[in-house]
């Protein structure tokens, strides 16, 4: 059984509290005026350099998109993440643009705690799916893996439940991070007014918390019915979790593209994808992924894991490589069809992204496929583990970005910067997740022995 040494303990606590005085710092240096605002702004090296923003035909190019747009104006404001009532956008130029920007700087701390907090629970949630779809395939390769993926699920409940307390304190209006929440916002907009039915903070709240509630419960049970095999004289708990499988992945596949428009779409409210919960799944699915293979080389190295062999590891070095090339599907289909359509109120999602988030924009592209299908493409390369763990650490930082570019436009606009607050938030909850997932795995054996499979997972070879 693995024991969850005091270094790694004091490491993750370390982590934790790096990362707490990192968001602290974030909220504190936030501003409370539109003049601290305007000063912050001035002050700010990084603002209009770092960020990729162009100038010219390409600016020109964005007002006309904006100008061709029904709800122009309040589009302007949306899709740079303020809060201007479009009703009053020239009346009052100089007043909104300066409650704009400090909407936006307010944002900032809140943003990276949300990106960091729903990043760290996506993990979780794709591990899960990933151990759901070999119970009900019945994969006789993956039972030397699932303590390590059961460990990892353990974060999915308090990662899911620290984003619903910011959803929550979103909802009581302690941010501006979901602008559809502001009942002045909703008053001046028809598009949002005909999204209210879908778009109200008590019916936003008790979906979420159908969501939390149904994968968690999934879960528990899956890890007790896993528990309970070791010691059975039967295989009637191998078969219960068989049929809970599968009928969780039903519910998985509706409630995690509900959650996806919910949590993240719903962010930028005049724009939407069909293919955006498949977007999102394919980038948790491979996060989920890559950490079950970082996770198991760090147990293998430690002496743990002596069931687990190069040909299990060469498998999650394939399905890191095919759901990259997944993701990089699903995103290439997302972004030709809507820029060839070329809908001013669909295109001007990736025209702010390109312009203002040129780098994490593109450099994810980088990360998220270029990089790993260079590496992994190889298949002597998916046996070498360091070569995996080289690749997954990029793969993980990259889609960490990618969950960056999918909220910080909407919710700062082009005041992004990744510094102390951001920083923070990924090592806060960097730390949170090693210390629930490896005392998650220190409370039971690493090998799922009663399971009728595990036989034929100890002798995987080829």
């Amino acid at each position: 059984m693995y024991t969850f040494s005091n270094k790694l303990r004091n490491f993750s606590i370390i982590l934790m509290l790096i990362g707490f005085l990192g968001l602290t710092y974030g909220f504190l240096t936030a501003p409370n005026t539109i003049e601290q605002a305007n000063a912050m702004v001035a002050a700010d090296p990084h603002h209009g350099d770092v960020h990729g923003h162009s100038s010219g035909a390409n600016d020109d190019q964005t007002e006309e998109y904006k100008k061709d747009t029904p709800h122009a104006d309040s589009m302007k404001s949306y899709h740079n993440g303020g809060h201007e009532e479009a009703h009053n956008n020239h009346a009052h130029g100089d007043d909104h643009h300066g409650e704009h920007l400090l909407h936006q700087l307010q944002n900032k701390p809140w943003a990276a705690l949300y990106v960091a907090a729903f990043f760290f629970m996506m993990i979780a949630l794709g591990t899960l799916a990933f151990y759901a779809i070999n119970r009900a395939a019945q994969a006789g390769w993956s039972p030397a893996l699932f303590r390590v993926m059961e460990g990892i699920t353990a974060y999915l409940l308090p990662g899911a439940l620290i984003v619903f307390v910011i959803l929550a304190l979103s909802g009581m209006h302690f941010n501006h991070l979901f602008i559809w929440m502001d009942p002045d916002v909703v008053a001046h907009d028809k598009l949002i007014q005909g999204k209210v039915g879908f778009l109200n903070v008590p019916g936003f709240l008790i979906r979420s918390l159908i969501y939390i509630s149904g994968w968690a419960t999934y879960r528990y049970f899956s890890r007790k019915f896993s528990l309970a095999q070791d010691k059975a004289s039967d295989i009637s708990n191998h078969k219960k979790n068989f049929r809970i499988s599968a009928g969780f992945l039903v519910f998985f596949i509706v409630t995690e593209s509900m959650m996806s428009w919910d949590w993240i779409m719903s962010i930028d409210p005049h724009w939407f994808s069909t293919l955006f919960g498949w977007y999102v799944f394919a980038s948790m699915f491979v996060s989920g992924i890559t950490t079950i293979a970082l996770i198991t080389i760090y147990l293998k190295s430690k002496g743990y894991l002596e069931k687990v062999n190069d040909s299990h590891i060469h498998d999650l070095g394939k399905f890191m490589f095919g759901v990259s090339v997944f993701w990089t599907y699903l995103w290439f289909s997302q972004f030709m069809l809507i820029w060839y359509s070329n809908i001013p109120e669909e295109v001007t999602y990736f025209i702010t992204r390109i312009e203002d988030y040129s780098i994490p924009f593109f450099g994810m592209l980088v990360m998220n496929f270029i990089f790993p299908l260079l590496i992994l493409m190889n298949s002597d390369y998916k046996r070498v583990n360091y070569i995996i763990v080289m690749t997954g650490i990029v793969i993980i930082l990259g889609h960490y970005i990618d969950v960056f570019n999918m909220i910080m436009p909407s919710a700062v606009g082009d005041q992004w910067f990744i510094g102390i607050a951001e920083i923070g938030g990924f090592l806060f909850f960097m730390g949170l997740f090693i210390l629930i997932v490896f005392k998650e795995i220190s409370k039971a054996p690493l090998h799922a022995l009663g399971d009728p499979l595990m036989g034929e997972s100890e002798r995987f070879h080829y």
